[in-house]
């Protein structure tokens, strides 16, 4: 029997979502994988739909594990979440056929990335938000959106340690918004490489301040050169936000939180 969860969680303080021989135990998957197992009376591995990095957030990681026994759905999930830290939590539960996988059935992952620009940082939000106290034009940045949108070679965003074996990405989407103080940026795409949100971010944002004019972003990625990139964003604001599926698999799409529900 194969089930798919949707979990939230804060990954302030973890390691990224991959269980690691080192810091195990502050890994996103060494919780989940032992809170189901608990209540599986089974040792349980899960497979993710996107390895989220150190310090990234997830508001609708899709996961899914293979066991023997049989529950009830809200035993499921009362006993995963009676088991697990008050930052990881399991929002909701979907039994699939053995077709389905979290990571290759996806057809898309959207990303979002959060700032806070304003003079002073927010000390409530030091670690989930990225604060910036520069002005920002959005008509700038949005003016950038053309080039990188489509199928491309998005080598200039990639940083070093990125195992995919093909640069050539298509985002499909790109926007930004702003809601008071709140800036917030959504890219949905296929897939990532390594760093390449938080890259892309950084060169939106020196746009942004005028360092470079929209079209520097074209020259960057047909440079392919990650050192024209300039500076990376801290994970802080980074969240993965939802993942799409084939509409055979009737995966819902979750991506409110208390968060997004303030901004």
């Amino acid at each position: 029997m194969r089930i798919a969860l949707c979990v939230e969680y804060n990954g302030s303080n973890y390691f990224g979502w991959q269980k690691q021989k080192i810091h195990k135990e502050k890994t996103i998957q060494y919780h989940v994988d032992k809170a189901i197992s608990k209540v599986a009376d089974e040792k349980i591995n899960t497979i993710c739909a996107g390895r989220t990095d150190t310090g990234v957030h997830a508001l609708g990681q899709i996961i899914h594990f293979d066991t023997t026994k049989k529950r009830l759905d809200y035993k499921w999930l009362n006993g995963i979440n009676s088991n697990l830290p008050d930052d990881i939590y399991i929002k909701s539960i979907k039994h699939v056929d053995e077709e389905f996988h979290a990571r290759y059935s996806a057809i898309d992952r959207t990303y979002c990335y959060i700032i806070l620009n304003q003079n002073n940082p927010s000390t409530h939000l030091l670690e989930n938000v990225l604060h910036f106290n520069q002005e920002i034009n959005l008509t700038k940045i949005r003016s950038s959106f053309k080039y990188l949108k489509g199928t491309k070679d998005f080598s200039a965003f990639r940083s070093s340690g990125c195992s995919s074996k093909n640069p050539i990405k298509k985002i499909k989407n790109i926007t930004i918004k702003k809601n008071n103080n709140f800036i917030i940026i959504e890219i949905t795409a296929d897939s990532f490489l390594y760093h390449m949100v938080r890259n892309i971010v950084g060169i939106l944002l020196d746009i942004g301040i005028s360092k470079y004019e929209p079209e520097y972003m074209k020259f960057l990625i047909n440079s392919l050169d990650r050192k024209k990139c300039g500076k990376m964003v801290s994970a802080s604001g980074l969240y993965l936000q939802k993942i799409s599926y084939p509409k055979q698999y009737n995966m819902k799409s979750i991506k409110d939180s208390f968060m997004f529900s303030v901004i």
